[in-house]
């Protein structure tokens, strides 16, 4: 193993590798990458494929070195977001060919961000992990808001309920990340015999240790509340049928039967296939029940807002979470949705790829919500909220969590059923859980449906693809982590520090000899 990092990373001692194995090398070892999240958990592919990658870039020009970090892109991207495979092909009633196409299309795309990050390091900054680590970080949090953001395959994951995530209340997920790709390069640098990368190694996993003595929130003191939460496991082909509406319901509504009386019920996302305008008569039923057992519901719906689409002239649907019965009261809008799982960007040039979602409630014409909204209100609680995708974006969730004493999730994996994709979902709860020191539930339509506790952990966990009712207890939190306080803008401003200072005293001999290898 030295050997190899000595021959990728120390062409002065060795004959530099031609150019055609870095990339092969840089493009498995993005291909690994997903092996280390859910559902394989081989968190140490975290560590050797970024460690891969740094030993590639060692001595090379900024062009080469975008290569070698667009050829890491693609391979992370296409095989770590394969999933959207069954959304597109299956459920969007496109070919095969055309499937892949798409997905190459989008890696090809996603990969340039790895490729710019790699450039940059090469061009501008000394060959340090302390120029490589703060680099990883800054571009994984652009993924989280170019182009609105698909912030999928963080370092950090690998380490959801392992030693690492300690940092997470503290820093955030971008903290964990930057560990991660800190020690990852260390190791590099170590196996070259520059021993003393152990040192801020041990300080880092030290560090991790401390993190997890310490304790920002706490229970409060009333009664935990019971929570039953609802899989009806409707099948993506069906669910938004027009015939199959009211068998929806009746699913549901029978699952739902002998949980009256729970302080909460919750249904996933758009358990309800209908606008509400459209379905009245059902929810003042549905309420009345809830208020009679003193229960308060919570449900998915397609939400039909009259006066503002009056004010706006164009109808205004919003994917949303009602909650409404005993002393329950407010209504959530999505702010962010889901490319191919639930919008079709640029629906109108792509409407010849995709044709089977043209006519998809869920795919035509919702808008996002406002990005500040209070949380509902359940039981003299506040209960943040989020739908489906929009646990992927941290700061998202940190806002909704600094106004809550408990958060709750909908979603519908249906599109991507029998893939990864559901269980890496899945793992960002369990992150965002950690990082804001709230109790997640989460109610899906397949699953994964979940309750998961103020420290990441899963307490109770559905089984996939069948109905099933999940009951629990969910204990009201106060108290706020720094992340929640802070945001992400310690390990921002300490990435940003590092890289003015590498950027500083950056060797200028080596802009020399890229002037003169061009």
């Amino acid at each position: 193993m030295r050997t190899f990092f000595s021959k990728l990373s120390n062409p002065a001692e060795h004959q530099q590798l031609p150019l055609i194995y870095p990339l092969i090398i840089a493009l498995l070892a993005g291909a690994v990458f997903s092996l280390a999240l859910a559902p394989y958990h081989y968190w140490w592919i975290a560590l050797l494929s970024p460690a891969l990658l740094y030993a590639t870039l060692s001595k090379r020009t900024p062009k080469q070195a975008f290569l070698i970090g667009w050829s890491y892109g693609i391979g992370l991207w296409f095989v770590g977001a394969f999933w959207l495979y069954t959304s597109i092909h299956v459920y969007g009633d496109t070919n095969a060919f055309l499937s892949v196409l798409m997905i190459v299309i989008m890696a090809l795309l996603m990969g340039l961000f790895t490729a710019v990050q790699t450039w940059l390091y090469r061009r501008f900054f000394p060959e340090t992990p302390l120029t490589f680590a703060p680099l990883w970080v800054f571009f994984e949090w652009a993924k989280t808001w170019v182009f609105t953001g698909f912030p999928w395959l963080f370092a950090g994951y690998a380490f959801t309920e392992r030693f690492l995530d300690s940092y997470a209340p503290l820093f955030g997920i971008f903290g964990v990340s930057f560990v991660v790709i800190l020690l990852a390069c260390a190791l590099v640098e170590v196996l070259k015999k520059r021993i003393f990368w152990l040192i801020p190694s041990a300080i880092l996993l030290l560090g991790a240790w401390g993190a997890a003595q310490l304790s920002f929130v706490t229970a409060k003191s009333e009664k935990p509340l019971s929570v039953s939460l609802i899989q009806g496991n409707i099948p993506q082909d069906l669910k938004w049928l027009t015939e199959y509406q009211i068998k929806t319901l009746e699913i549901y509504t029978r699952l739902t039967r002998t949980e009256w009386g729970r302080d909460i019920i919750v249904w996933p996302e758009s358990s309800i296939p209908m606008f509400q305008t459209d379905i009245e008569p059902f929810l003042d039923g549905m309420k009345t029940q809830a208020e009679k057992t003193g229960s308060s519901w919570v449900t998915g719906i397609p939400y039909w807002d009259l006066p503002e689409s009056q004010v706006q002239q164009h109808p205004m649907y919003y994917n949303s979470i009602m909650a409404t019965g005993d002393a329950a009261e407010g209504l959530y809008k999505k702010q962010r949705l889901v490319p191919f799982g639930e919008y079709i960007p640029l629906s109108g040039l792509l409407s010849w790829v995709l044709p089977a979602m043209q006519n998809d409630p869920s795919m035509s014409g919702f808008s996002r919500g406002a990005s500040e909204q209070k949380p509902l209100a359940i039981k003299q609680h506040h209960l943040g909220a989020a739908i489906c995708y929009e646990v992927a974006y941290p700061n998202l969730t940190r806002r909704n969590a600094s106004q809550s004493d408990f958060l709750v999730t909908v979603s519908n994996d249906a599109w991507f059923t029998g893939t990864a994709g559901p269980l890496q979902h899945l793992q960002m709860v369990q992150m965002r859980a950690k990082e804001n020191g709230r109790w997640f539930v989460r109610a899906t339509n397949t699953g994964v449906t979940a309750f998961i506790d103020h420290h990441g952990h899963i307490v109770k966990q559905a089984p996939m693809d069948q109905e099933f009712v999940l009951r629990g207890d969910l204990p009201a939190m106060q108290g706020q982590t720094l992340y929640t306080q802070l945001s992400d803008w310690p390990v921002l401003i300490f990435s940003l520090l590092l890289l003015i200072m590498g950027w500083i005293y950056r060797p200028r001999q080596v802009d020399v000899s890229f002037k003169s290898r061009r």
